[in-house]
């Protein structure tokens, strides 16, 4: 009598979890947004009096673009995650911000690998290495389509100069497309930060840099999936001065 009356509380419970499992969290930047997809689709129903199915199916699929799925973050010393979900689109050498290098950031070319976000690919974006925000910049600019090498430098963007716990500089861009009109950065300088953290967001699809420091060694190739916060992108050179 006792388990009948205990299993199926505990069955309901179970099912609960998985859904809450299964289901990722929303980024809070799309919130604004889903509520009001979800009004006009609702009151585009209301008016017609039928699209239920239809209000609720958008309002669901402008939600997915918000999601921020759990990551498990490998948490051994020396190398740097993936900053987003995507497809490696670039692994060159560029120049750092000059904004930043004004700022402190040493100057000189660094190994890049840059991760194209289609609209189908997870949006908000994540901290590649323990460490501390020391600057966010935001310059304005074109949106010219974020997969083009040029994007870097004439899309609006915003940087983002995270010091590891290692002493090394490393540098993620946020950089907008075609499509993507609003860019998202929640951290601050001198926030502490770590390792696959969730710190951002570009609205709907666009391009993310990794700026690395110099005699890194790459592990992806272009044309190569990476995934925000899991996939190692690169093994960090010896530490350097703290």
């Amino acid at each position: 009598m006792g388990q009948s009356e205990t299993v199926p509380g505990g069955t309901v419970r179970h099912a609960l979890t998985l859904v809450r499992d299964t289901i990722p969290p929303l980024h809070p930047g799309g919130r604004p947004v889903i509520g009001a997809v979800a009004a006009a689709a609702l009151g585009l129903r209301a008016l017609r009096g039928r699209g239920t199915f239809a209000a609720l199916a958008v309002t669901a699929g402008v939600a997915a673009f918000f999601r921020a799925p759990h990551r498990t973050t490998p948490r051994r010393a020396g190398i740097a995650v993936a900053p987003a979900d995507g497809t490696v689109s670039l692994v060159d050498v560029a120049e750092p911000p000059a904004d930043l290098v004004a700022l402190g950031l040493p100057p000189g070319p660094r190994p890049r690998v840059s991760v194209f976000l289609s609209v189908y690919d997870v949006h908000v974006q994540r901290v590649p290495v323990d460490g501390q925000v020391r600057a966010v910049e935001h310059t304005p600019g074109g949106y010219l389509s974020a997969d083009l090498p040029a994007a870097s430098d004439t899309n609006a963007r915003t940087a983002a100069w995270v010091h590891g716990t290692d002493g090394h500089d490393l540098v993620v861009l946020q950089i907008a497309g075609l499509v993507a009109r609003r860019i998202v950065c929640d951290v601050a300088p001198g926030d502490e930060v770590r390792a696959g953290d969730v710190y951002g967001l570009i609205r709907f699809g666009s391009r993310v840099d990794l700026l690395l420091p110099p005699g890194s060694t790459i592990h992806v190739e272009p044309g190569q999936r990476a995934v925000g916060g899991e996939t190692v992108l690169a093994d960090l050179p010896e530490p350097g001065p703290r």
